[in-house]
């Protein structure tokens, strides 16, 4: 899928905010970790993305009732909705000087996943870090996506072309108003 930046520069991609805070202690010190067994940005970005994916938990799998929201927060919790993972697989691929950014489809309710620019990648890649289960298998790929679930055209089912610098307010609003997962759940956007 051919990705749109809603904001043009590409240092947008590489900010620390509230939600990404990259510059946080223990996100530069995980980030650290895995770069001290990376050979190169591929090798980093995959152990990032393995991390999140197979280390934190989604929160609805692992019934976990707390609600994270900045990346940071994620990884010192280990818990975290589709959502909060991206927030926390950008956080550590921008603290490596990896550009990547947010990005959406639209299931039963909005889905998150993350899309990556490695150095000399001429494009974005989606990635999705919800972590795997029965019938899931997401894998960090550049040659084409294996995301957790590929949209369903027949059920109304969209990806969502745009590719956010920033976490969309409609999802940041739900994640940060939520007082438990069963209320986020109750709050989940279906809709961009």
């Amino acid at each position: 899928m051919e990705l749109i930046q809603n904001t043009p520069e590409i240092a947008a991609y590489l900010a620390a905010d509230e939600v990404i805070d990259h510059d946080h202690p223990l996100v530069r010190a995980t980030a650290a970790a895995l770069a001290a067994e990376a050979v190169d940005a591929y090798t980093y970005a995959k152990a990032a993305f393995e991390l999140v994916r197979d280390t934190i938990p989604h929160s609805a799998d692992s019934g976990d009732p707390r609600v994270t929201w900045r990346a940071s927060d994620v990884l010192a919790r280990r818990t975290g909705i589709c959502y909060a993972k991206a927030h926390a697989l950008v956080a550590l691929l921008r603290a490596r000087s990896i550009p990547a950014g947010l990005c959406y489809q639209k299931l039963d309710t909005v889905h998150g996943l993350v899309a990556v620019r490695l150095p000399g990648e001429d494009r974005w890649a989606r990635q999705d870090p919800r972590g795997n289960k029965p019938g899931v298998d997401a894998q960090f790929r550049l040659d084409r996506e294996q995301l957790a679930f590929p949209v369903r055209p027949e059920c109304n089912e969209l990806d969502y072309p745009v590719l956010f610098a920033e976490p969309h307010p409609t999802v940041l609003q739900c994640l940060q108003e939520a007082v438990d997962r069963p209320h986020l759940w109750q709050m989940l956007p279906t809709d961009l």
